[in-house]
């Protein structure tokens, strides 16, 4: 499993969570919403240092991840982060 970040998402974490070197950033499932997999779960996402990373990614020395007890709610496919830009929020696809 991976998780890939367009440019666009990068630009988006800078502006709007202003992410800097050595930040923590985790994606979760949280209950409420839907997803592609789990009625009644969405992804969600913090600023968090972490405890047990499931999968990581490092860019420009920010960390995005998953913890590992996040892992289930991916269905085994990677976490792709991009922006909408009709209303300027991140948008998520899981792709085998």
């Amino acid at each position: 499993m991976n998780i890939v970040l367009t440019d666009e998402a990068l630009q988006w974490f800078k502006q709007e969570m202003e992410v800097e070197s050595g930040d923590t950033i985790r994606f979760y499932a949280r209950y409420g919403g839907s997803s592609p997999f789990h009625e009644g779960f969405s992804l969600g996402m913090t600023r968090e240092e972490p405890i047990n990373i499931g999968v990581k990614t490092v860019i420009d020395d920010v960390t995005y991840y998953i913890d590992e007890k996040d892992l289930w709610f991916f269905n085994d496919h990677n976490l792709h982060v991009d922006v909408d830009a009709t209303n300027d929020e991140l948008k998520y696809e899981y792709k085998k």
